[in-house]
């Protein structure tokens, strides 16, 4: 749904604004108003930003006093001598006479000799420009009238003039690539007003390779057909959005219709078989006309083992090409290329796939044995849709309980939980085999789970398998009920039955099912506090992951990195959780949504429990958008509450109260697949932000005692240390010192001491809290703690500790905290801000210069200096030079503390 909140009005205009190009503006500006520059050339490939930089440079020169003129050269404007400058040249010149026409030309355009009398001229697409036009602003360039300002197009060839043009020492070249991911989300975020989902960004990258035009052309065409919107808090697109524009297939046709013969036949070759050996293309095109393809940007070459490979150089091309060739031709040139691979025995692995791809493309039909072996190829690889594609083709004869497995699997990976199921129930009436056996039932059962299945009907499934299994097996599907149990909300029984779990994959019955259930055991185990077990457990399980065979790995091995983000995160390494789950969530960017939720959910929560309210706001809410597409209702519940906390605790209530009044609005059930109580701290912090801390305290304890009863004994920590940061630290203390006591996380034992000090008032022990809890990455707990500190002090009336704790709580919180405004925190009083002159002085003390220095650097006495250092000391709550240094962010100041400003 989108919302009118966010404005897109940006993203639809005609121009975008300059972005991700600061430094190479500044260089130029700077290198355009010196007295050395001649010249400015921005190469590049089309649509990267060339001509828009090259106007913002002649814009800022236009600042500075230079007259402007502007020229487009053009293939139809070289035909014709000056063509393209001629409106820049004085009215009634003659050039005829190239010494006098030039005179004329440099007198008319000279002005007082200064720059601010010189004129900068910006020519687009300079490489097109003819020789008599290259050689006039040559001239006028070296007599010093004209700064020029050109973009030419990577990989154009140029007149020998034009090259002598754009050379020379006065010469200024900046080279413009590709955007990156980060720079491609910075602009998007800019031109849509607000957050882009990750998935979204990685796509819209993808697609359009980083260029800024075809980016610009995919979301205007994306928000004109609403397959880009908004909830209000995150753009996301839609699932199979159609991302093509007509007016971005006309500027690619134009590029692609410009080639003819053989190279248009190895372009249309490699969009309609994707890409292709070296020596297969070289079969449609000879090797010069493919090394012009790759010069004008068509294509690109890369290597694939001992292979080179060639692809077309851009994703977009694909689809504009296959457009245009007609039907006939397309299944002539699939079914040439699977002969041909065919005919050199079709040896490399990935053959089969592609024989099958093509063949079933082009006739819809295959061989069901190509078939068979090109599914099998594709399930391993976690290609789910064209696994999909190839089990349907499939006859019906050829199927056996194998591929009925692999088709529910499948469905389950593509959310089609209906088709999963009627498709491994029938599997699990034929199974014979008790490797399929177990297979279908954990399988059947765990797509039951994400369905939201009643958990009875779960296990009904589950023990009918156990009961036609034979005993080895039956112990196996007893280890598959502890992961139903476990997702069910009972981590405590269900990590009972995980324990039967074999200590070493190499001593596994049936691999699959244990790579399947040591995932889950990590995550029981943190739940129920045993976290360097969870720890050591996971990273045995992911090195067992690795190892294993592709066919018999269930999932991707970033599955079991995955469980460790929880293990890190609980045990007090937070910002090291905070990067594998980045990492997890880019290895598994390209494969179903269903493995893609689990990294967002840890993420998300990560960047709560780490005090960083508006990163977590955006991870929330693009798990929200990813449950509600995928119809993850319990996840969903977890993402809205998450989205309400993060946004309240950032003194947004609206957007809290929305968040809230969709979780409302969901039905009952349980609450989420692993935690019980945290779906209740949306609820609790809007009404702490609202001021009703009892009745915030009132629901985190109710939802604490849940969790207990669950046995989520990391859940109710994390939940009762909001109790204590909400005024009711000395009811929970107890409690949580007896949690840290059953976890072995750092960060269990550091909540306890942060109850433990607040309840006690005891400002120092808040202030040794404050420096574990930042050492730990719990960056909002740590400026509260300080917080804390400085309020008793305060209250004692011992002003230069209860300003240090205020500067100390207000760094951490500026540094890291991102706007969060929390009850502690109000109670710190904005410290003193320095005056100019004490800011000065301060950051020269920090450098390391003595009073004397700084008196005789600012003109002052060295008394003067001293007062204001004194100061600046007494606002800042601090002592020595050295905390001064340490406050301005300073390195340079060494040697002892010095107690006082002066010497």
């Amino acid at each position: 749904m989108e919302d009118s909140r966010v404005p897109a009005s940006s993203a639809s205009s005609p121009g975008w604004p300059l972005y991700g190009r600061d430094e190479e503006l500044a260089g130029l500006t700077r290198a355009l108003t010196g007295n050395r520059c001649s010249g400015l050339v921005v190469f590049g490939q089309a649509g990267v930003g060339k001509s828009r930089l090259a106007e913002e440079c002649l814009a800022a020169a236009e600042r500075a006093g230079f007259r402007t003129g502007r020229a487009v050269a053009s293939t139809a404007a070289a035909a014709v001598p000056l063509g393209a400058i001629a409106h820049l040249l004085p009215a009634g010149v003659d050039l005829t006479d190239p010494v006098q026409g030039f005179a004329a030309v440099a007198g008319a355009l000279r002005g007082g000799g200064d720059h601010r009398d010189r004129c900068a001229v910006f020519v687009d697409d300079i490489h097109l420009l003819d020789a008599t036009s290259a050689m006039l602003l040559r001239q006028l360039m070296d007599a010093g009238v004209i700064t020029l300002v050109a973009t030419i197009r990577t990989g154009e060839p140029a007149t020998e003039a034009v090259q002598a043009l754009t050379s020379g020492e006065a010469v200024r070249h900046v080279e413009l690539g590709a955007f990156d991911m980060q720079r491609t989300e910075g602009l998007l975020q800019e031109v849509l007003g607000g957050p882009v989902g990750r998935s979204t960004v990685r796509e819209l990258h993808e697609v359009s390779g980083g260029n800024v035009l075809f980016l610009r052309e995919l979301v205007r065409g994306a928000l004109e057909n609403k397959a880009l919107t908004s909830d209000g808090e995150v753009w996301e697109s839609g699932p199979g959005a159609g991302w093509t524009t007509l007016r971005l297939a006309e500027l690619i046709r134009v590029k692609v219709d410009a080639v003819d013969g053989p190279g248009r036949d190895a372009l249309e070759l490699l969009a309609c078989c994707g890409a292709l050996p070296l020596a297969a293309v070289e079969e449609a095109a000879p090797q010069p006309v493919l090394t012009e393809l790759e010069r004008k940007g068509l294509i690109g070459f890369g290597t694939d083992g001992r292979r080179t490979r060639v692809s077309l150089a851009h994703p977009l091309y694909e689809e504009v090409l296959r457009a245009g060739v007609p039907a006939l031709r397309h299944r002539a040139i699939q079914l040439e290329q699977a002969d041909r691979v065919e005919a050199f025995g079709a040896r490399r692995r990935e053959d089969a796939l592609r024989i099958a791809t093509w063949r079933l493309d082009a006739t819809g039909r295959a061989d069901p044995a190509l078939l068979l072996r090109a599914a099998r190829l594709a399930h391993y690889a976690h290609d789910h849709p064209r696994t999909l594609a190839f089990l349907n083709a499939l006859p019906e004869t050829h199927h056996d309980t194998g591929t009925r497995l692999m088709l529910g699997e499948a469905y389950f990976l593509t959310g089609e939980w209906g088709l999963a199921d009627a498709v491994l129930a029938q599997a699990a009436d034929a199974a014979r085999d008790e490797a399929e056996r177990i297979g279908i039932a954990v399988t059947r059962t765990t797509n039951l789970l994400v369905s939201n299945a009643p958990l009875a009907e779960i296990l009904d499934v589950n023990e009918a398998a156990r009961a036609a299994a034979a005993e080895p097996v039956r112990e196996l599907l007893r280890v598959n009920e502890g992961f139903i149990r476990l997702a069910s909300g009972q981590p405590v029984a269900g990590l009972e039955l995980l324990d039967l779990l074999e200590p070493d994959a190499e001593q596994a019955l049936d691999r699959r099912l244990w790579l399947c259930a040591a995932a889950v055991r990590t995550l029981a185990l943190v739940l129920v506090g045993r976290i360097e077990e969870a720890a050591d457990w996971a990273e045995r399980a992911h090195a067992a992951h690795v190892l294993t065979d592709e066919e018999a790995r269930p999932a991707h091995p970033a599955v079991q990195q995955g469980t460790m983000v929880l293990a890190l995160a609980e045990a007090g390494r937070l910002a090291e959780a905070a990067e594998l789950c980045e990492s997890v969530s880019a290895e598994l960017a390209r494969h179903s949504a269903l493995l893609r939720v689990f990294p967002a959910l840890l993420s998300a929560r990560t960047q709560w429990l780490a005090g960083h309210p508006a990163t977590a706001r955006r991870r929330y809410a693009e798990l929200a958008a990813l449950a509600r597409r995928e119809h993850q209702i319990k996840l969903l519940r977890i993402a809205l509450s998450g989205l309400a906390a993060s946004a309240a605790v950032l003194g947004d209530p609206e957007a809290a109260s929305n968040a809230l009044a969709e979780l409302e609005g969901l039905a009952g059930g349980p609450p989420g697949y692993f935690s019980v109580g945290e779906e209740h701290l949306g609820e609790a912090w809007l009404l702490a932000a609202g001021g009703h801390h009892s009745k915030a305290r009132g629901v985190l304890c109710e939802a604490a005692d849940a969790a207990r009863s669950t046995g989520h004994i990391t859940s109710e920590g994390l939940l009762l240390t909001d109790v204590a940061r909400l005024g009711g630290a000395a009811d929970v203390a107890p409690r949580l010192v007896a949690i840290a006591q059953r976890c072995d996380g750092e960060l269990a034992a550091a909540r306890a001491r942060l109850a433990l000090s607040l309840a006690a008032n005891d400002p120092e022990q808040l202030m040794e809290v404050t420096g574990e809890l930042e050492a730990l990455g719990a960056h909002l707990p740590a400026a509260e703690a300080a917080a804390a500190a400085a309020g008793v002090w305060r209250r004692r009336g011992e002003t230069r500790q209860a300003t240090a704790a205020s500067v100390r709580s207000g760094a951490i919180a500026e540094r890291h905290c991102e706007g969060a405004r929390t009850p502690l925190l109000g109670t710190v009083r904005a410290a003193a801000v320095l005056t100019d002159r004490e800011r000065e002085i301060a950051a020269l003390a920090a450098a390391g210069e003595q009073s004397k220095e700084i008196a005789a650097a600012l003109s002052l006495s060295v008394r003067t200096v001293d007062n204001h250092l004194q100061k600046a000391y007494a606002k800042l709550g601090i002592a020595t030079r050295r905390e001064l240094a340490a406050h301005l962010g300073h390195s340079g100041a060494s040697g002892p503390s010095r107690p006082g400003p002066g010497a």
